[in-house]
């Protein structure tokens, strides 16, 4: 009866002739961590000027509250009071809503032109590692075929 040829040895050998580039890894790595960074800078900066503008919008609603709570003279006076505190309101909600909207636009541009690079970088790297590979390998078959 025929032995069968056992493919271990075989299998060992030639996962030992493609080699491995950790490098392009590392590069891989590096390259999403500084992508994460400046995402998350542009997130966190987002982040503090919408706290300040609420910050603001609140010390204003609060000191428009202490002035309408104020004691007044004629009844008239309450009613031209809450009027006036609605309208001033108003206002300021939509001066605040507008701020928020430009920190929302500035966050979505940032983001596409971070998002954008590192596209570019990506494919730039991926290319180079992809040409690196192809040449590795097709030097290992040499190698390989060679015995």
């Amino acid at each position: 009866m025929a032995n069968t040829q056992d493919f271990t040895a075989v299998m060992k050998d030639m996962m030992g002739a493609f080699p491995v580039d950790t490098k392009a890894m590392e590069e891989a790595f590096k390259t999403q961590a500084t992508l994460n960074e400046k995402l998350s800078g542009v997130a966190l900066e987002a982040a503090e000027k919408s706290a300040e503008i609420s910050s603001k919008w609140t010390k204003d609603t609060i000191a428009k509250l202490a002035e309408m709570s104020k004691a007044k003279a004629e009844p008239a006076d309450y009613a031209k009071s809450v009027t006036d505190f609605a309208s001033a309101s108003a206002e300021v909600a939509a001066e605040n809503m507008a701020a928020f909207a430009e920190i929302a636009k500035k966050i979505q541009m940032d983001t596409v032109e971070l998002l954008m690079a590192a596209g570019k970088d990506i494919t730039e790297d991926a290319t180079a590692a992809v040409k690196k590979a192809t040449n590795d390998v097709s030097a290992a078959a040499k190698k390989a075929a060679a015995k």
